[in-house]
């Protein structure tokens, strides 16, 4: 079916004033290609954007929630599709096929390091943020939410059909489905259920040459690398069938914080003894940050807490187990499911729960962050060290260590391709923020936190020192030859992230995607381009 006139018009009155040499052909290529490829239209509104148009910017910007990658010597995509229907999807596939454009995705905006929305070779970018219905299904328990999709919204559409199922996923509300799960997707329920990659029943994925497979169709090792694999290697995840689990009506939460004269460090290192093997239903994970400024500089630890269950059973189960913390009933909030992810997100439990359906984080800063796991308790000394350079730093710094254990035990490495499971105790993401423009400040910064990675090498996971693919992270390697990446190069950034999986995800990566379409500097490549 040919685009309505109206449509076509939009499409054409925007090929004017575009900046790169050369441009203007590509663009006009790519337009009237797409006028000729769609084969069906849900809505007669504009849905591709140049940069001569007034909404350009505002969409390029508008989910990328670190602002780092916001600067004038960023290469920016020829053109911004933000599709409503598959077919559009399919067709822009095709035309940047034809014109040789490379393809970025964004369902949320949160890749750690602009891959979704940055290339060093012309690109277009498919945001798919008109794609992000939800359909929660009591009876069966399960739903299918779309890619675009924000985990709050997923979360605002369980909760106001049921008060007793939930979904074991992220704590940021507006964060991206389609990332999120693709990677593997901690959350605060993982110990009960696993990440949210282990509760994907089904999805719908366009390949890369434009056809639309389900779980039955992609077959067995497509469907198992899209959930845990990384975004951008495999083709684009239009929706995806999850299982909902069932919560207690009532849950408790509860965030105490220390600071290193109140004995912060002594049961931060105590948590690190028992964190893998508390009851599955419990849920504790730790924030450090450098707090205060001049001689009342220090380091606080925010003990910060999900219970499946209520005060009177957690009260006693934490005095066993961690007394350190001397936790009371006074420091516990009890709340519905809904209200803990209101809870963990910043919010108070009581404020409307249309909060959730914010697409924008809370928290938009310039940030650098890395990761780690954790399989032998830190000693008190390491534990020192680490406050000495949290210190150092004079802007906002953290540590994030979310526990292992429970679920994650059970569930083997090759089961999926996040192979983080049995062994670890915690991982670590490790994060600074800054306000200031320019390259020596961003530098300024990036040097502390690899300062800081570069000691704790003693400390952490090693042959090889592992990673989450979701807090991507350039400086473990990158794809510098496209096309022609060495397995032994791909290998160097890919076991940290995969294991002993990386392998398998190469395999696949050659059945489905032999030409390496989808690729970006992180992205996972096909056999026929290893040398």
């Amino acid at each position: 079916m040919s685009l309505p006139t109206p449509l076509v018009s939009l499409l054409f009155l925007s090929l004017i004033c575009f900046s790169w040499a050369n441009s203007i052909p590509v663009q006009q290529n790519f337009m009237l290609c797409m006028s000729t490829q769609f084969k069906a239209l849900t809505r007669n509104v504009q849905i591709i954007y140049s940069s001569d148009s007034p909404l350009y910017q505002p969409l390029l910007e508008s989910s990328q929630q670190n602002p780092r990658w916001l600067n004038s010597t960023t290469l920016r995509p020829l053109l911004i599709i933000t599709p409503f229907h598959e077919s559009e999807i399919q067709a822009a596939l095709i035309c940047s096929r034809k014109n040789g454009l490379q393809v970025r995705v964004r369902s949320g905006g949160h890749d750690y390091e602009g891959l979704s929305y940055l290339s060093k070779t012309p690109f277009v970018i498919i945001d798919l943020i008109n794609l992000r219905s939800i359909d929660v299904n009591l009876e069966d328990e399960t739903a299918w939410v779309q890619s675009g999709a924000t985990l709050g919204e997923l979360y605002y559409a369980i909760a106001k059909g049921s008060k007793i199922h939930g979904f074991p996923a992220g704590i940021c509300p507006s964060v991206g489905i389609g990332g999120h799960f693709s990677g593997g997707g901690f959350g605060t329920m993982l110990r009960k259920f696993g990440l949210a990659t282990d509760n994907v029943i089904d999805a719908y994925l366009v390949d890369p040459n434009g056809k639309i497979l389900d779980k039955k169709t992609m077959g067995e090792d497509l469907f198992w690398a899209i959930r845990g694999g990384g975004g951008g290697s495999f083709g684009i995840v239009l929706s995806w069938k999850i299982k909902l689990v069932r919560v207690p009506p009532i849950v408790t939460g509860f965030t105490v914080s220390k600071t290193l004269s109140q004995g912060a460090s002594w049961i931060v290192h105590r948590w690190q003894y028992i964190v893998d093997q508390l009851p599955e239903d419990l849920f504790i994970r730790i924030i450090i940050q450098n707090v205060g400024s001049g001689n009342e500089k220090t380091v606080k630890a925010s003990f910060n807490s999900l219970f499946l269950g209520r005060i009177d059973k957690l009260i006693p189960l934490m005095n066993e187990r961690l007394p350190e913390l001397s936790l009371q009933a006074q420091d516990c909030i009890e709340m519905g499911w809904i209200q803990s992810v209101m809870y963990f997100a910043g919010y108070q439990k009581d404020q409307p729960l249309e909060l959730l359906l914010d697409r924008v984080t809370l928290y938009k800063s310039k940030f650098k962050a890395k990761s780690d796991f954790v399989k032998q308790p830190i000693p008190e000394s390491g534990l020192k060290g680490i406050w000495e350079r949290l210190l150092e730093e004079d802007q906002f710094v953290c540590m994030i260590m979310d526990p292992l254990g429970g679920k994650m035990n059970e569930i083997p490495e090759s089961e999926a391709p996040f192979p983080h499971r049995k062994g670890n105790l915690y991982n670590i993401q490790y994060l600074v923020k800054w306000d200031k423009d320019g390259i020596e400040e961003s530098n300024k910064h990036v040097r502390w936190i690899r300062m800081l990675y570069w000691y704790m090498r003693p400390y952490v996971s090693s042959s090889p020192r592992a990673a989450y693919v979701n807090y991507r992270d350039l400086d473990l390697g990158t794809n510098n030859r496209p096309g022609k990446t060495s397995f032994e190069e791909a290998s160097v950034w890919g076991t940290k992230y995969f294991k002993d999986n990386f392998e398998r995800l190469i395999q696949v990566k050659s059945k489905v995607d032999p030409d390496n379409f989808f690729r970006n500097e992180q992205s996972i490549p096909p056999l026929p381009a290893l040398i």
